[in-house]
């Protein structure tokens, strides 16, 4: 039994090491070719626009207007501040306002899509049969938009390309949220059917120029079937993938922001992740196949995020958004501990003190299952000079030695199991928590009380986790132990063990476990007293 559990302490301090380690969600491949997806956009017949060509310029050939500059349009609401520009109808870049890039009110707020491909925005568009480059020069329909107070506006961008077809991109913005409507509609005002589909662009940096905490697991992220698949940024192959098929979304994020299309009625037929030749990772989100004849016209339409992984915000886009957000293999408990640590936040104000109430409640629902483990503990520990004497008396029959053994815990009801069966139960939620907590943007600059200003970073000045550490010690001291003394000492390591593991994590994250320890020692003192009256 001693050696089980001392086998059962090193186990666990290292999946502990490999789980902290290995905090970013895990590559998967991407799922196997499918039949492509059929058009589910309206074609629709508009009258012929008189300076069209009567037909298609010949393939390989581009109508792209050289001598036209192109523009910016900026467009701000109560949430982020956007420019696009005129070149591919495209995103340049998006400031956040309410998130800053340091923990200071001076620092610089986050900008997304600054550090894409500068020859390649994202949301560019270009199509596959026909020669609509990404590149393309629209006419902008504003040079401004300013929207506040929930209020809706649309920016249009037009392209009229000399080969018998026009282009129309249609954005729509309201002032309070960050999901962006799209639309794309391609008039074919030729003698000749067009026929292909349409390409959405995103870009991402291979290499980060600022190395931050928040980059360490950014990359691709598609979600298809169901399922998330995320690529970082050294696993993206320079060769083209295989296109990912039934997707909802896809993108590109880091720990705290995404950026992501979205799925609008089959308007994704799949999605290809590639390195390109300037060295960005590319993303591009293809339309369904469709056919234009003369005098018609296709739209497709997306949904557009580019925003903070907050859980209420990302579920409020739909799509299965908030999975961008991953939470681990125990994502079904961190959910709702994350919107409990939420709904705690509005009343108190303070993320410290939510996670301080959500340790409270948790530690009063395990009461039950730790009472009974400490008591099988302690009522163990009684029997130890009986198994002591049982095991020399039958040393050198063993299977005698299991019998007696067996019978003892009969005779004094006792279950050798009974003190590992509860803690194993509470390991989930522990780890659903860790993930929380370590991956939570609501924690992102969040303070606590005196020297702890944010709860997304470590202690500064190292105090709780030595006194995490100390309150372990002390825990340990306090617990009811089988083991022989050699093996006693080796357990008093764990504290210093975990105190260097903890000195680089959250602080929100070491609040919690020292609290749990405070807690345990009330707890074990409380059980303690119950056993000896």
């Amino acid at each position: 039994m001693e050696k089980r559990a001392l086998l059962a302490v090193i186990l666990s301090i290292a999946v502990f090491y490999i789980f902290s380690m290995v905090v970013g969600p895990e590559k998967q491949q991407g799922p196997s070719p499918a039949a492509q997806s059929t058009t589910s956009a309206a074609v629709t017949s508009v009258p012929n626009q008189p300076n069209a060509q009567s037909a298609l310029s010949p393939a390989g050939t581009q109508a792209v207007p050289t001598a036209v500059s192109a523009k910016d349009v900026t467009v701000d609401t109560d949430l982020y501040t956007a420019v696009f520009s005129s070149r591919g109808g495209s995103l340049k870049s998006l400031t956040l306002k309410k998130y800053r890039e340091k923990n200071s009110p001076t620092a610089n707020p986050v900008v997304l899509e600054t550090n894409t491909d500068p020859a390649l925005h994202t949301f560019s568009t270009r199509a596959v049969g026909f020669n609509l480059s990404d590149n393309a020069i629209y006419a902008p329909d504003t040079e401004s938009i300013i929207l506040n107070d929930g209020k809706s506006r649309q920016l249009t961008f037009n392209y009229i390309s000399g080969q018998g077809f026009s282009v129309r991109k249609v954005y729509t913005f309201a002032g309070n949220t960050y999901g962006i409507k799209l639309d794309i509609e391609v008039v074919n005002n030729s003698s000749a059917p067009i026929t292909g589909s349409i390409q959405q662009l995103m870009t991402y940096p291979a290499e980060h120029k600022v190395k931050d905490s928040r980059f360490d697991i950014s990359g691709s992220y598609v979600y298809t079937d169901n399922s998330l698949k995320v690529d970082k940024e050294k696993d993206v192959l320079k060769a083209s993938r295989v296109p990912y098929k039934s997707v909802q979304w896809a993108g590109f994020a880091d720990k705290y922001f995404l950026t992501a299309i979205l799925d609008n009625k089959g308007s994704i037929a799949s999605v290809d992740v590639k390195k390109n030749a300037d060295g960005f990772l590319e993303s591009v989100v293809s339309s369904p196949q469709f056919i234009a004849n003369p005098g018609q016209s296709y739209t497709v339409s997306y949904r557009l995020f580019a925003g903070p992984k907050d859980i209420d915000i990302l579920k409020s886009q739909g799509n299965s958004l908030e999975q961008s957000l991953d939470l681990g293999w125990f994502s079904a408990i961190a959910k709702p501990l994350l919107f409990t640590l939420k709904f705690f936040y509005r009343y108190v104000g303070n993320y410290g003190i939510a996670i301080i109430i959500i340790t409270v409640i948790l530690k009063a629902l395990f009461f039950p299952l730790t009472h009974k483990s400490y008591k099988s503990m302690k009522d163990m520990q009684k029997i130890q000079p009986k198994m002591a004497a049982l095991k020399e008396k039958y040393k050198n029959d063993r299977d005698a030695m299991n019998k007696a053994v067996m019978e003892l815990y009969r005779d004094n009801k006792v279950n050798p199991l009974g003190g590992c069966l509860p803690m194993i139960v509470q390991i989930p939620v522990f780890f659903a928590l860790y993930k929380a907590l370590m991956f939570s943007i609501e924690l992102r600059h969040a303070p606590f009380f005196f020297w702890i200003t944010d709860l997304s970073d470590k202690d500064p000045y190292y105090v709780t986790p030595v006194i995490m550490g100390i309150t372990m010690f002390v825990q340990q001291k306090m617990t009811p132990s089988q083991m022989d003394p050699v093996q006693q000492k080796m357990m008093l390591a764990l504290p210093v063990v975990f105190t260097f593991m903890f000195l680089s994590f959250p602080s929100g994250l070491v609040l919690y476990w020292l609290v749990n320890n405070i807690l345990t020692i009330g707890q074990q003192m409380y059980i303690n007293k119950l056993v000896k009256e």
